[in-house]
């Protein structure tokens, strides 16, 4: 441990507290007085507390150690970047967690264990599957475009039930937006590979499907993918077809600021590309639209009220992972390895390079409603079907709904939400 030692302007557990400084609340203030410290050019200071919270956040400690260690990496990104800390390498160097970690690709397996592990993602996949079977209902042909992080991993579910139901198995057509960012996690298979292993399920389900990959990027709203969409609809409301639009986790990569250049799918330019997404996707009448996504804020433009809201969100993560994975094998270095991009990428990114940027489903709700959207709510069935999936995890786990919405808690705290739309 570090020897008790008082620098000029450096926080001392008295300021902290009467707290020891391993307690997760100090370690959140060392972070925070070490993010003022950079953000003021204070390379001193900022070098200072990096050294306490490096011997006290080492990578193998207990879950708010590693939660704070990853913190401790992004400010060493974030202050190396200013050029300021010149002794920050080395420091950097203690804390090289396997970075080949992050850019892993997944083969299938691999990510469908990796979702499994918690109700993280399974939790969207349940309840927004019960949504769309019960929307779809007595058409014939269901389109499906299905915004995923997860690269596609909740619709061999969505088959499996659609091909039980009762007046038949429809025609799906699976339409997915060919990312043209990395965001973690990847896969190591083509679009094509996915898209033939998902129809060859599909067939074994005795059900016919079309599977196509429209090239499209978050970072203009997906603006190729509704232009394809939009010279389908007349075609669409010709043949009665529901569109299913299934956004799991990925809506938080569109800029949520008004930016100069506006794509020209848009019409709008007085507001976010969030929003204009959303009322883009209401000029399509889709039969339903499916949000999921994580319950925080990390969109202020203030490092540390970012580092506050990501900290406090975060541990979560962490927290869950100790009930599940032994230390040093290879799922827990993904998971983790997870999550420290997403701190790094909050923390130490600016700009167009700062992607990671959740908004709360109060905000959420409220941008659907603008767009003319009106909530339809969860029945007891998918209700009852999270809480069965909930019953193969770890303790912990809960759901509970919030107005029309159904959230994902751990201890008591929100983690994921689910919300289901149709146009007003």
């Amino acid at each position: 441990m570090f020897r008790a030692r008082a620098w000029p302007g450096f926080p001392t557990s008295k300021s902290l507290g009467s707290s020891s400084f391993g307690d997760a609340n100090c370690m959140e203030q060392l972070l925070v007085h070490c993010a003022n410290a950079i953000e003021t050019n204070d390379a001193t200071l900022a070098q200072q507390i990096l050294w306490v919270l490096n011997n006290i956040a080492p990578p193998d400690g207990d879950s708010n150690q590693r939660l704070t260690c990853g913190f401790l990496r992004a400010l060493i990104a974030r202050a190396a970047k200013s050029g300021n800390c010149k002794l920050l390498t080395a420091m950097a160097n203690v804390h090289a967690n396997d970075l080949t970690m992050v850019n892993h690709k997944f083969s299938i397996i691999e990510l469908a264990n990796f979702v499994d592990l918690t109700p993280w993602h399974r939790f969207g996949f349940t309840a927004a599957n019960q949504a769309v079977l019960e929307a779809v209902e007595g058409y014939s042909v269901v389109h499906i475009v299905d915004l995923s992080l997860t690269h596609c991993m909740q619709i061999p579910t969505l088959i499996d039930s659609i091909s039980t139901r009762l007046e038949g198995p429809p025609l799906v057509k699976l339409t997915i937006a060919g990312a043209m960012e990395d965001f973690p996690p990847m896969l190591d298979l083509s679009y094509e590979e996915l898209g033939s292993k998902l129809v060859n399920f599909a067939r074994s389900r005795n059900i016919a499907m079309e599977f196509r990959v429209i090239p499209s990027s978050s970072s203009n709203a997906f603006s190729s993918l509704i232009e394809q969409l939009r010279l389908q609809q007349l075609t669409r409301a010709e043949n009665g077809e529901a569109l299913v639009i299934n956004c799991h986790m990925m809506l938080h990569y569109i800029p949520e600021e008004s930016l100069p250049t506006i794509p020209t799918s848009f019409e709008n330019s007085t507001t976010s590309l969030r929003s204009m997404f959303l009322k883009a996707l209401r000029s399509l009448n889709p039969t339903i639209v499916v949000l999921v996504d994580e319950d925080a804020d990390f969109t202020s433009n203030n490092l540390v009220n970012r580092l506050r809201s990501a900290y406090n969100y975060l541990w979560i993560p962490y927290d869950t992972v100790d009930t599940l994975l032994p230390r040093g094998s290879k799922q827990r270095q993904w998971y983790e390895a997870d999550i420290c991009w997403k701190i790094e990428n909050v923390i130490s990114q600016e700009g167009h390079q700062r992607v990671e940027r959740l908004e709360t489903r109060s905000k959420w709700v409220q941008r659907m409603r603008n767009a003319s959207f009106r909530g339809v709510g969860f029945s007891e069935d998918a209700i009852t079907e999270v809480k069965n999936m909930l019953d193969e995890h770890a303790g912990g786990w809960g759901v509970k709904k919030e107005e029309e919405d159904i959230v994902l808690t751990w201890k008591g705290h929100n983690v994921v939400f689910a919300t289901a739309w149709t146009p007003l």
